[in-house]
Parts: C-alpha cells; sequence; structure tokens
C-alpha cells in the first residue's frame, strides 16, 4: 500500500478491501506481475493506493480491458476491482460474456448495494425495502423486480472455476475474505480460469448510517439476501 491519505468516507469498506488486496499481493510475491483494472466508481482512484500497475476502464467496462491485457500479456497476474453498480449494471454483459469464456482473470466485487459516487442511487443488488435517492420508499418487487445474485448467476456457467461471497463486518470475517482473496489470485497463478470474490461492504454515507450500524446491518440484513460462502 503507499502512504497516501484516502478520499473514501469513514467507514467505507473500501480500505479494508483494498488493503486485503494489498497484503494477498505482498504475500504472494507478485507485485511486480499485477496488473489491476479499475473502472469508474468509488474506487476509479485506487492506483493511488497500491503500488502496482493499474489501468482504468470506462464504466462497466473492465472485464473486457482486464481480458485485453491478460491475452496481450499472459504472463501478468490482472484483476478487476468493481463495484455492484459497475459490475452487475453497466457492465453485466462484460461480466457474463468473460466469465462463460472462462478468461484467466481475478475479480473483486464490491457489493455495498447502492450506487456510492453517484449518489445513492438503487444499484441492482439493493435489498428489497432499502431506501434509495430513487426508491425513497424502498425497493418494491413489483416495480424494481429482486436483488441480482450475481455470483450464482455466474457459479452456474460451466467454465468458472471459483466463486466466493465475504462480508466484511467483523475481524473474524475479514479473515475469511483475505482467505477468498488469495485462493482466487492462486487460482489465476496456476491458469486455473475465472474467479470473483463478492464482498459484502458497508457504505454508511448512502445507507444514512453510522459505521458501527453499517456492519450491524450486513450482519443482520444483507447476509440473509446475500449468504456468505463459497458458492462454486
Amino acid at each position: 500500500m503507499r502512504k497516501a491519505h484516502t478520499h473514501y468516507c469513514p467507514g467505507c469498506g473500501h480500505g479494508i478491501a483494498h488493503r486485503l488486496v494489498a497484503e494477498v499481493v505482498d504475500e504472494l510475491g507478485i507485485s511486480e506481475e499485477v496488473i489491476a483494472v479499475a473502472p469508474v466508481g468509488c474506487a476509479v482512484v485506487a492506483y493511488d493506493y497500491w503500488d502496482f500497475d493499474c489501468s482504468e476502464a470506462a464504466h462497466g467496462r473492465a472485464l473486457a480491458v482486464a481480458t485485453a491485457i491478460k491475452r496481450l500479456r499472459p504472463q501478468n497476474i490482472v484483476f478487476t476491482y468493481q463495484g455492484d453498480g459497475d459490475l452487475a449494471a453497466i457492465g453485466t454483459a462484460e461480466t457474463i460474456h468473460a466469465a462463460n469464456r472462462g478468461e484467466n482473470l481475478t475479480v473483486i466485487f464490491i457489493n455495498n448495494a447502492i450506487y456510492g459516487m453517484t449518489g445513492g442511487q438503487m444499484a441492482p443488488t439493493t435489498l428489497l425495502a432499502q431506501k434509495t435517492a430513487t426508491t425513497p420508499l424502498g425497493r418494491d418487487v413489483a416495480l424494481q423486480g429482486y436483488p441480482l445474485k450475481i455470483s450464482e448467476l455466474l457459479a452456474g456457467l460451466t467454465a468458472v472455476k471459483y466463486i466466493e461471497r465475504v462480508a466484511l463486518y467483523s475481524p473474524q470475517e475479514v479473515n475469511k475474505a483475505r482467505r477468498a482473496v488469495k485462493q482466487a489470485f492462486q487460482n489465476q497463478i496456476e491458469g486455473a480460469g475465472f474467479s470473483l470474490v463478492e464482498m459484502l461492504a458497508p457504505c454508511p454515507t448512502y445507507w444514512g448510517m453510522s459505521p458501527q450500524k453499517a456492519m450491524d446491518w450486513i450482519r443482520d440484513a444483507m447476509v440473509k439476501t446475500f449468504p456468505p460462502g463459497r458458492i462454486k
């Protein structure tokens, strides 16, 4: 990790996720081989915090960019770092087709059930009854449908190697997340194929909660819709 002042809101989950990625990269000794791809979202300037090579991508196109980099430079370890609005909304097509092709990539998927950078609008992963800027009365299944379980969807694809969902609400769960991130990178090093780690992460600002209550909400509400564990 670089020594830089974070731009994230107090209690944001990105700081935890960034640290986990950095620790795993150091542990595996791959900092000279890693290339990160970060598209539009709260983590658009992740390159300010990681001391390894990073590339930018247009909103939703991270896996298309990562596919190109990996095919041109198969010796590198390429991963994307994407939020739910990016990976599961505007980038749904890129996500599904990269997974279906079995691209040898690693995906870190931050699911905070809301659009953070653009003002707290409903995301595909927003929970039923959850209030957002565009669902002020709460998400209504009759109007907006059900939360999209992108990990379960991808797990049904033959070429996908590894899918695991973790939650960042306690030290014990963060340790599980670290192990999952390491496994996802190890899979790519071994040439196993497409791996994705979904992280249930807090967004206190747009959930309208204190950092502690946001952590509790992951534990008490989010996990009911998005149960943690190895999915594939």
